[in-house]
């Protein structure tokens, strides 16, 4: 009943429980008043709170609907020459599937605020050159794997191309995106190389024991 004290006099009666004389504005008694039976607002307040709960609880569905059905910002990919890696089998198949390709091979981290930064121009980088393979390799599912590449800021990028294996490895920022831009300017160029492609050299990589692992660094922007 304590809503009924906030509406105006002429919405309340006294209940038919006690005399009107027994209310006292003073008493420290729960007050008596109750809203009348032809008070407009005893529709409004019977209906008003289940209808906002439930307008809440649509409200609600929608907005974790939403959210369910938008990507993190590591899960979207530019295009079909943009592929996740999740295990260091899937990196060496990819580099053994790329043939003559440039790959280039970004180390990021979903915690990492520069690799955040980053993403975007990676992905216009890579609808800008369909011709170049771009893995992607979250450094908290592959860590051994990121140890023994000597992972160590990040976003890391490695350079590869076919029986050259690596030709690149640096750190790379938003800031200096141009770097990244410049290492695709001369390693992107027609040639055939010689023999099959030899990925990451004489790292192994499937080895079973895990080297020593400590905690990656975002660069500066």
């Amino acid at each position: 009943m304590a809503d009924a004290l906030l509406l105006p006099r002429p919405f309340l009666a006294p209940s038919a429980a006690a005399p009107a004389s027994s209310c006292s504005a003073s008493s420290s008694a729960p007050s008596r008043w109750s809203l009348s039976a032809a008070s407009p607002w005893r529709a409004l307040l019977a209906t008003a709170h289940p209808r906002s709960r439930r307008l809440a609880r649509v409200k609600v569905h929608a907005a974790v609907e939403e959210s369910a059905e938008q990507p993190k910002w590591w899960e979207k990919n530019a295009g079909p020459n943009m592929i996740d890696i999740h295990s260091t089998q899937e990196f060496l198949d990819a580099l053994r599937d790329a043939g003559d390709r440039l790959v280039i091979v970004e180390f990021y981290g979903t915690w990492c605020g520069s690799c955040r930064a980053l993403f975007p121009r990676l992905c216009r980088t890579a609808l800008e050159n369909p011709d170049i393979l771009f893995l992607k390799v979250n450094f908290d599912e592959n860590k051994p794997m990121c140890k023994r590449l000597n992972v160590k800021v990040l976003p890391f990028f490695h350079f590869y191309r076919g029986s050259d294996g690596q030709l690149e490895a640096f750190s790379c920022s938003l800031a200096k995106f141009q770097k990244l831009k410049d290492a695709i300017a001369v390693h992107n160029t027609a040639r055939c190389s010689i023999g099959p492609p030899v990925g990451v050299g004489d790292v192994n990589l499937l080895d079973s024991k895990s080297p020593l692992e400590k905690p990656a660094e975002a660069s500066s922007r």
